[in-house]
């Protein structure tokens, strides 16, 4: 069996790895893509495996019970704790579907990993729509489930060929635009999250697009304690600025 690859564009391969408990059983719980079947250790007994391979079976998915030697064969990495499981493409939500939008826009993150700590973040911190363009490491599945911790498959992914004109069309309808650029910024606490907004960030080595600062409302920065001229990688930039979003939005619920 061919392993699928890390990265790609446009593919045709029907089946994509996961592996792990997490990864497993992130895909079958959010049901954004179909779980063809699961590879699990005959010998594997614990409460969250049996928990699984009840949503398997509630599912109609194919279980097969074999020898860890087998697991091992058809897993890419070693950390796979036992199962694996064979899903397919992902599927993507329509930006009318959001309510209440914390939407974000990654811009150049060039690696799997950081793109899949990204997810977890920005899903932990309450985003419920990742701007992604039509080139992103989404089906890179096998390494972005395991970095997010499942966060990937429960993020609501828009794809989108054109993401100026679709933050155009967003600003119309009322949307601030916050860029992570500390040319002409604000703190990023002075920022209003507490209605619907869009926050876009960029990797480290190239930032943001120019035609995305163009229709920036304001940019935003983090401050540094010490006198460090280097950009954040982009998960931990994503992190700060969303859990302050994060938190300006929840004590608003609170009032």
């Amino acid at each position: 069996m061919v392993k699928p690859s890390f990265f790609v564009y446009n593919i045709s391969m029907e089946k994509y790895l996961v592996e792990g408990n997490i990864s497993v059983k992130a895909a079958l719980m959010a049901k954004r893509r179909e779980v063809y079947e699961i590879y699990v250790d005959e010998k594997k007994k614990d409460k969250d495996t049996h928990f699984i391979l009840m949503q398997a079976n509630k599912n109609d998915v194919t279980v097969h019970r074999v020898t860890r030697e087998k697991i091992e064969e058809l897993a890419q990495g070693k950390t796979h704790g036992g199962m694996i499981g064979f899903v397919g493409e992902r599927e993507y939500q329509k930006i009318e579907e959001i309510k209440d939008p914390f939407y974000a826009i990654a811009e150049g993150i060039e690696d799997p990993f950081n793109f899949g700590y990204i997810c977890r973040s920005l899903y932990a911190a309450g985003c419920n729509g990742l701007i992604v363009p039509q080139r992103n490491y989404s089906t890179a599945v096998t390494t972005v489930t395991k970095s997010s911790a499942g966060a990937s498959e429960y993020i609501s992914l828009i794809v989108s060929d054109d993401i100026p004109a679709l933050v155009t069309d967003l600003k119309k309808k009322g949307l601030p635009l916050y860029c992570a650029m500390r040319k002409d910024a604000i703190p990023y606490t002075h920022a209003n999250y507490h209605q619907g907004f869009i926050l876009a960030f960029g990797g480290e080595k190239r930032g943001l697009s120019k035609q995305l600062l163009a229709l920036s409302d304001q940019n935003i920065y983090i401050p540094y304690a010490n006198d460090f001229k280097n950009a954040l990688n982009g998960a931990s930039a994503a992190s700060i600025l969303a859990f302050e979003a994060f938190r300006q939005r929840d004590d608003q619920k609170t009032r």
